[in-house]
């Protein structure tokens, strides 16, 4: 799933290549992506692009007019930028993993595409952000975050870190694969309980959060989209490295698995060298 770092990086990419071109068409190629009915997608034909940002996980590209496209790429989304579209003939709808595609007036654009069969990526079309829900609930970004601002919403929510972490209206922009290397700079575990963290142990995983992120951020910015996934894997130190070597002690990484998901962590960096039991009910290690 992409996470803050890389819809940062999307948007600036979006930022280089697409601001100052106009938009040929909009086509939804996936009906059930685009979550909005109006304005409808062919009054985004003939607008400029003026910008792209982000909000937490969300992708923004604003056209003129002051009207967005915000988008939600969810677990299997991703956005392919296209130097030239290989046919000007209009999409066929439930046709391939693409959903929505941009063509823009130099021949170039992007298509939003989903692979696999849970279609969850939404797309939006708006004059006022507060019309997309997830963008409306969202809590501070969690690399703009003070410490006073982070302590405060991350005890807000009693919970296990791992999961209150990755609470969008608590935090924005943290998924599965950066809480975990969260934790792991921080050398927490991720069912530690929130109120049972110390003030040490918060302005640490503040650190630790403004640390991974930053760094993401950094390696990432300036990369092609087609590239931004091997760069994600490159940084990472425990997330989908199960049973290889911690590169910070040596021990093997760990993974607890879920109906849907699974994390991973070090046992010697996070749990006093404890494993957690690999059981969704099970009494887990704090």
């Amino acid at each position: 799933m992409p996470e803050l770092p890389e819809v940062e990086a999307l948007a600036g990419y979006l930022r280089q290549r697409a601001v100052g071109r106009r938009v040929d068409r909009l086509e939804i190629a996936a009906i059930s992506a685009l979550k909005t009915y109006q304005p409808a997608p062919t009054e985004v034909a003939g607008r400029a692009v003026v910008d792209a940002s982000r909000h937490g996980k969300f992708l923004d590209v604003l056209f003129e007019g002051g009207l967005h496209l915000v988008v939600h790429l969810a677990r299997a989304g991703w956005l392919h930028y296209r130097e030239a579209f290989p046919a000007t003939t209009p999409l066929r709808p439930g046709k391939g993993p693409i959903a929505v595609r941009v063509r823009l007036d130099d021949g170039s654009g992007f298509d939003l595409t989903e692979a696999g069969t849970q279609k969850k990526l939404a797309a939006y079309l708006v004059t006022d952000l507060a019309e997309v829900p997830g963008v409306a609930k969202l809590g501070p970004d969690a690399l703009a975050a003070d410490l006073p601002t982070f302590a405060e919403r991350l005890r807000s929510r009693r919970g296990q870190v791992k999961g209150v972490l990755t609470d969008q209206s608590v935090l924005s922009g943290v998924g599965n694969a950066y809480s975990d290397e969260i934790l792991h700079a921080a050398k927490l575990s991720p069912f530690a309980i929130t109120d049972r963290l110390t003030d040490a142990q918060i302005a640490t995983l503040h650190a630790a959060t403004r640390q991974v992120l930053g760094d993401a951020v950094e390696r990432s910015l300036g990369q092609r989209a087609a590239e931004l996934k091997g760069e994600k894997r490159s940084g990472l130190k425990v997330h989908a490295r199960t049973g290889l070597p911690c590169p910070v002690c040596g021990d093997t990484v760990r993974e607890v698995s879920f109906a849907d998901s699974s994390l991973q962590y070090c046992p010697t960096c996070q749990t006093g060298g404890k494993p957690l039991a690999d059981r969704r009910l099970s009494r887990l290690v704090r």
